[in-house]
């Protein structure tokens, strides 16, 4: 399943998908940076319950089993070593895996905030994150001049990001990061016998910057972060229809994907531009990657 559709055709009930802006053979997951490599996602943080919020074995199961809302997962059987109290506090269904999934603290209910083109020196930007990537290897060097600097001010914990050069002075900006679906509470069985439906929803403003200003490319990976057992890859091309600034929704649903998935590697892509006063950048928000029963 996949949809593309924007923010105007959400608040009127319509869907246009778009077609993928070249047919190009799908990439490969970018292999793990080394050295330094990035850490391993790290496990969720759990809420902390006091003894008497903490409830029972029993009342645990009753409580997830009508917050999924399915009957038939009744008979749903733990592994050694998972309890409802534990599955409980870590939430891994229906929940958004992604870490900080709205980094500049964007609302879709609103046009993109204006932001204009900017020359100021690093030191001035405030928040910065300024990552390279040469080969194999990830290089923080404030300062050089061979990298893209971008204001991003925000929380981008969890993120990944470099910027890859373009002709005619446009360039991409690529976030991305690893869900490690064990660390996050999901179980073995659960993904190879039940493989749940495992959903990715982006939304990214319709920048106006170029044909195609986003990308979307999704893999799902086995306990090697190598092997690649489904993958989805989009790049749709707006139809420069409204008001520039609109919020346009992509999203997709791996269903049936086989036994062995233990890493959703979520990437995106969005283009910049610059102009004589400046760079001008396309902003994304709400990324989400999230795991389902299916119905």
């Amino acid at each position: 399943m996949e949809e593309v559709q924007d923010r105007h055709e959400l608040r009127t009930g319509g869907m246009e998908a778009k077609e993928p802006a070249c047919s190009q053979e799908p990439p490969l997951p970018p292999p793990p940076p080394s050295p330094p490599s990035p850490p391993s996602p790290a496990a969720p943080e759990s809420p902390a319950l006091s003894s008497q919020e903490q409830p029972s074995e029993a009342h645990a199961r009753q409580l997830l089993l009508e917050e999924w809302g399915t009957p038939s997962r009744r008979s749903l059987e733990l592994p050694p070593g998972l309890t409802w109290k534990l599955l409980f506090l870590r939430r891994p269904l229906y929940r958004n895996l992604l870490r900080s999934p709205n980094p500049e603290g964007i609302n879709i209910y609103e046009p993109a905030p204006p932001t204009g083109p900017t020359q100021q020196p690093l030191e001035t930007l405030g928040e910065c994150l300024v990552v390279g990537f040469q080969g194999r290897e990830w290089s923080w060097r404030p300062g050089t001049s061979d990298l893209l600097f971008l204001h991003l001010a925000g929380n981008f914990h969890g993120w990944f990001i470099r910027t890859e050069k373009l002709q005619h002075n446009r360039s991409w900006t690529v976030k991305h990061q690893c869900v490690d679906l064990l660390a996050e509470g999901l179980w073995e069985e659960l993904l190879d016998d039940e493989q749940p439906d495992i959903t990715v929803m982006d939304w990214y403003e319709d920048s106006r910057l170029d044909v195609c200003v986003y990308e979307l490319h999704v893999w799902l990976l086995a306990a090697d972060r190598r092997t690649v057992i489904a993958q989805h890859h989009v790049a749709p091309r707006t139809s420069a229809r409204g008001p520039p600034g609109r919020w346009i929704q992509v999203s997709h649903v791996f269903r049936q994907y086989g036994p062995g998935v233990r890493f959703v590697h979520f990437l995106h892509k969005t283009k910049n531009r610059t102009e004589p006063g400046g760079l001008r950048r396309t902003r994304v928000t709400d990324s989400s990657v999230s795991v389902q029963f299916r119905e």
